[in-house]
């Protein structure tokens, strides 16, 4: 059964993200952030239509507010290809003002163009659409593109449009396009060092 086998590679993915939480793990050059973000769900006004970023053309819409939380980790797992760019981890939780709830985890680059920050990135997850947008299947992917400037601080502050669908994992796929605000904060902001 497809879905099971994608079922199991999702958890032993953020399995093997979450073994990553170790203060080791943590001792990058830049730092973990908490990223709070905020949006709008199901929008339509940038909708590109193209590809993987395409949606069901149904009448209904499920417009709705988005709220975001996420742990971005510091540390770049693959150091061949600093100081252009960074690999990380990241986790978090997604929720709509009409009861959607989503929880993934995946990967990030970070492309530093001075205090300019690119971050393209991609997650996999479970999705419940509570009284929302049915996406066609508890297993969602999320892709992302986001545009940030990094303050001397070390906190962000980013616009960012995604794309969440289960990649026709199933027969129904309408997917949904959010436009979304960022502000991430280091983690030792919160926790201490």
């Amino acid at each position: 059964m497809v879905s099971r086998h994608i079922l199991t590679a999702a958890v032993l993915g953020l399995t093997s993200v979450l073994g990553l939480w170790s203060p080791a793990a943590q001792a990058g050059d830049d730092p973990s952030l908490f990223s709070f973000g905020g949006g709008l769900y199901d929008q339509r006004a940038i909708n590109p239509g193209l590809g993987f970023l395409r949606v069901s053309k149904e009448d209904k819409r499920y417009e709705a507010a988005d709220f975001r939380f996420e742990y971005r980790f510091g540390k770049s797992l693959v150091s061949a290809i600093e100081p252009y760019a960074k690999l990380k981890p990241w986790l978090g939780a997604e929720v709509t003002s009409d009861g959607a709830v989503y929880g993934a985890g995946g990967f990030l680059v970070d492309v530093p163009l001075g205090p300019i920050v690119f971050t393209p990135s991609f997650g996999t997850g479970l999705y419940s659409s509570g009284g929302g947008k049915d996406l066609g299947s508890v297993i969602e992917f999320r892709s992302m593109l986001e545009v940030g400037y990094q303050f001397d601080n070390q906190s962000r502050f980013s616009l960012g449009y995604s794309h969440i669908s289960n990649a026709n994992i199933t027969q129904q796929n309408p997917g949904s396009n959010i436009l979304s605000m960022y502000y991430h904060v280091p983690a030792t902001w919160l926790i201490g060092q």
